[in-house]
This record gives C-alpha cells, sequence and structure tokens, in this order.
C-alpha cells in the first residue's frame, strides 16, 4: 500500500517535478515473471527514478545500516525504506554477502522483479566501475533473464554528499534482457560467473556512455587519502 502511495501520491509527482524523467526501451522489462534488473549506480536517487519509471514493482537489496538506526529518525527510515520495497542486508563479509544472494534468490523464486548493482556501491566520480559477480551468481542460479538499465543524469540531481536535489533532467534506458542459457549448470564456476558479470558490464557501458574502469569502486572509495605535503619554507 505505502508503496504505490509514495509513487503516485506523497513522492512520486515531487521527483517528476525536479528529474523530469524519461525512460527509453520500457517495452524490454517483462510485465510479469522474475528479472533482474542490473543498473549502473551514480546516485541515491536511482533507486527512486528507476521504480518511479516502471509499472511493476520492483526489490532492492540496500545496506542494514538503513534498517538500524535509532530513535524517531531510525524508525522513520525503517518505516520508510521498507515501505518503498528495499531488503535489508549486512555488507560487512563474506557470510553477509552469500545472506544477501539469497535473499535476491528468494525474491526471484517468488516472481518478483528484483534490482541488482552490479558494482556494489555509488560511482565516486560518474564513471563505470568494474561488476562484482554476485549478480552474475543469482542469474546463474535461478535461469532468470537479466535486463541493463542505465541511469543517467541521477548524480547531477543528487550530487554525492549533497541532501537538497538539484532540478536536472534524468534519462533511463532499458536494454534488451540478456539470456545466459548457455552456461546453465556451469553456476559456481569463477570463470564463468566473471565472463558473465563483464558481459552485463559491457551492456551497460553501451547503454550510459560511462567511462569504463576496470577497478572495483569500492577499493577506490576505501583508499586512504595520502597526507598533505608539508609547505615549502
Amino acid at each position: 500500500m505505502w508503496y504505490y502511495a509514495f509513487k503516485y501520491v506523497l513522492l512520486g509527482p515531487i521527483l517528476r517535478v525536479l528529474g523530469r524523467p524519461r525512460i527509453e526501451g520500457l517495452e524490454n522489462i517483462p510485465e510479469r515473471g522474475p528479472a533482474i534488473l542490473a543498473s549502473n549506480h551514480l546516485a541515491v536517487m536511482d533507486s527512486f527514478y528507476l521504480p518511479l519509471m516502471v509499472r511493476r514493482r520492483i526489490y532492492f537489496l540496500a545496506k542494514a545500516e538503513y534498517f538500524t538506526g535509532t530513535g524517531v529518525k531510525g524508525a522513520f527510515q525503517r518505516w520508510f525504506f521498507s515501505a518503498v520495497g528495499q531488503i535489508p542486508i549486512d555488507r560487512s563479509g563474506a557470510e553477509a554477502a552469500a545472506g544477501a544472494l539469497t535473499a535476491a534468490r528468494r525474491q526471484l523464486e517468488a516472481g518478483t522483479l528484483m534490482g541488482m548493482y552490479p558494482e556494489g556501491t555509488r560511482s565516486p566520480d560518474g564513471r563505470l566501475y568494474k561488476g562484482k559477480t554476485g549478480l552474475a551468481r543469482v542469474a546463474l542460479d535461478t535461469g532468470v533473464p537479466v535486463i541493463p538499465v542505465a541511469m543517467i543524469n541521477t548524480e547531477k540531481l543528487n550530487p554525492p554528499g549533497t541532501v537538497i536535489p538539484r532540478p536536472s533532467r534524468i534519462v533511463i534506458k532499458v536494454g534488451e534482457p540478456l539470456d545466459f542459457a548457455r552456461y546453465e549448470g556451469m553456476q559456481g564456476n569463477r570463470f564463468i560467473e566473471r565472463a558473465v558479470t563483464d558481459e552485463i558490464m559491457y551492456e551497460l557501458m553501451q547503454l550510459s556512455g560511462q567511462q569504463y574502469v576496470d577497478i572495483y569502486a569500492a577499493s577506490l572509495k576505501n583508499k586512504p587519502t595520502a597526507p598533505a605535503e608539508p609547505a615549502a619554507a
């Protein structure tokens, strides 16, 4: 109930005014049945504009921190992110990652539309980064189609570290479904999972027009900042 209230009444109209969104290739998303929407990730707003422009309900995996806050703010966050279709996951280790993939499989087995970000985190600078293989693992395990989705200009509306949105022109490009049936029975093979992931990232690069960087975005974010050199005397 709250999902559609936010989409059509409470939040959606505001997002449409701010972002003037346009979607291309909507016909590539099936009207029913499970599928993975594999999207690049530029801003928090990606998880709002994609559901806004797609008729079907989309479920996303979201970091557990959104659901563990305390006080009034924490309670509001838990309610809000649950209401808009976010599923909490712990991203702190290998076991947590396995739990996230299990949650994704469970949603797909229920016939839902699952939104996933193969980069694993937001791009720190607008470029497209190396994909992690978790999405490929889920796709190979479940046999569902993977549909590439390019979010464009969301980082201009919602730059990292900002709270107040800046009016922009959001474009969403949906590519044709990718079929990995040729790899049936090969799930668990890390070379196959990497090949599938790289194919998905190539399609995202083609759709989005982003420059591709063959390193993980998280490794760049976690890289310590070099200390400033002392000023010359």
